[in-house]
């Protein structure tokens, strides 16, 4: 079986506009999370978020391209520039037909969708842009990215909601192996700081009502947590044969060595409280890594801050690693950069590769309590150089989709 790694990385966070300057903070537990500015919070449950600062999306694309398109393609558009230029590839010529792009993401264009339904509703149905429709439906992301660097072979748009940035990675994967393409630049973004999916979470009671704090506010594992901080922001991979990326000559960041999935088939929201479906994403990407339990050195958690989800998570810990699983540091970005749905397996990708790079675990942020909800686990509060070999990263969505990713040191 074909060893892929990655080579490139490319990220747009609340933390930054760019991969390293997002894992700076990171690793210095900064939080990204701040009072929205975006639009009318009034009378919600939720009136913080993480929000990309002073993004510009004329860095990576025509100003009239921007204007036509919603907010989480300019976000996927930056990463996976960022990713490309990092990777020093250049998609030209016949091989470009070689290149394939996988994309993620949830709510598509809703903020586009959102000023369209605003217009309609105010009598200006006529002055709609002709290029409405496609700025906003999901596979724009992919379609673009595909447009900007030239790449001409499989396209593929990934909708498994929070699972989705993870699910693309793990389907670039398996077009790599398959030998259905030669380079795959993979991820997921998301732009749905909007009004109306703000209203949806106050229905849901899914997000956090800790307003006066912020940056206190995501508490993954935390006694204290009261639901998710929705943010934005995007993430991606470039990802090779091992052998093709060597030839190259290109920076080898880490290895891809494994992917997995399942579904709870249990609830909507919901995840199964036995952690079933969790536990076999992770065991399945480790069979598929060739790996057991012991081998791996540290976790990043899907780590969302809800009552149920993070004690899920648990369990499915304990489920997979036995006695072992107290001992496995863990570490949930979700409490500086909020939850990016269907960006997060991908940012939390690029950050795994990084741990790998490092040999460091960056911190979670506001775990003060220990949960008696939540069997034990190790979460790392403080910068942790450790030598690491092998990080498993999580991914679970609505639906009761789980994804698992498993990264080697290269």
């Amino acid at each position: 079986m074909r060893s892929v790694v990655v080579t490139g990385l490319g990220a747009v966070t609340p933390l930054g506009r760019s991969v390293e300057d997002s894992w700076a903070k990171l690793c210095a537990g900064r939080s990204g999370i701040r009072p929205i500015t975006q639009f009318d919070v009034s009378g919600l449950r939720t009136r913080v978020a993480g929000q990309v600062p002073d993004f510009a999306p004329e860095a990576y694309m025509t100003a009239k391209l921007a204007g036509r398109v919603d907010r989480f393609v300019q976000l996927g558009v930056a990463a996976a520039r960022q990713a490309v230029q990092h990777a020093r590839l250049t998609v030209a010529g016949a091989e470009a037909e070689r290149v394939a792009v996988v994309m993620g993401n949830t709510f598509a264009g809703v903020l586009l969708v959102e000023q369209g339904c605003e217009q309609v509703a105010g009598g200006e149905a006529t002055m709609l842009s002709p290029f409405f429709v496609p700025g906003a439906i999901g596979n724009t992301a992919a379609g673009v990215v595909a447009m900007a660097l030239g790449a001409k072979g499989p396209n593929l748009t990934v909708n498994q909601a929070c699972a989705s940035g993870a699910a693309a990675i793990g389907l670039g994967l398996g077009l790599l192996r398959s030998g259905a393409a030669d380079v795959v630049i993979a991820g997921g973004c998301e732009a749905a700081l909007a009004r109306v999916i703000f209203c949806g979470y106050h229905s849901l009671k899914a997000t956090t009502a800790r307003n006066d704090d912020p940056e206190r506010a995501s508490r993954p594992f935390d006694r204290e947590r009261d639901g998710f901080v929705p943010a934005e922001g995007a993430g991606a991979v470039v990802l090779e044969p091992r052998l093709a990326a060597e030839r190259r000559g290109a920076a080898i960041l880490a290895e891809l060595a494994g992917y997995g999935t399942s579904c709870d088939a249990f609830h909507l929201t919901r995840p199964d409280p036995s952690a079933d479906g969790c536990a076999r994403s992770m065991r399945l990407a480790l069979e598929d890594a060739g790996l057991d339990p012991v081998d791996v050195d540290h976790v990043n958690a899907h780590g969302t801050s809800t009552r149920l989800n993070d004690a899920v998570e648990a369990r499915a810990m304990h489920r997979v690693f036995g006695r072992a699983a107290p001992k496995v540091p863990l570490t949930a970005n979700k409490s500086m950069l909020g939850h990016t749905i269907g960006a997060a397996g991908a940012i939390e990708a690029v950050f795994s590769v990084l741990s790998l790079r490092d040999g460091v675990i960056p911190p979670t942020v506001n775990y003060e309590h220990p949960d008696p909800d939540c069997e034990p686990v190790c979460v790392a509060t403080e910068l942790r150089p450790v030598p690491l070999r092998t990080v498993l990263s999580n991914s679970f969505a609505f639906g009761g989709i789980n994804a698992t990713l498993v990264f080697r040191k290269a």
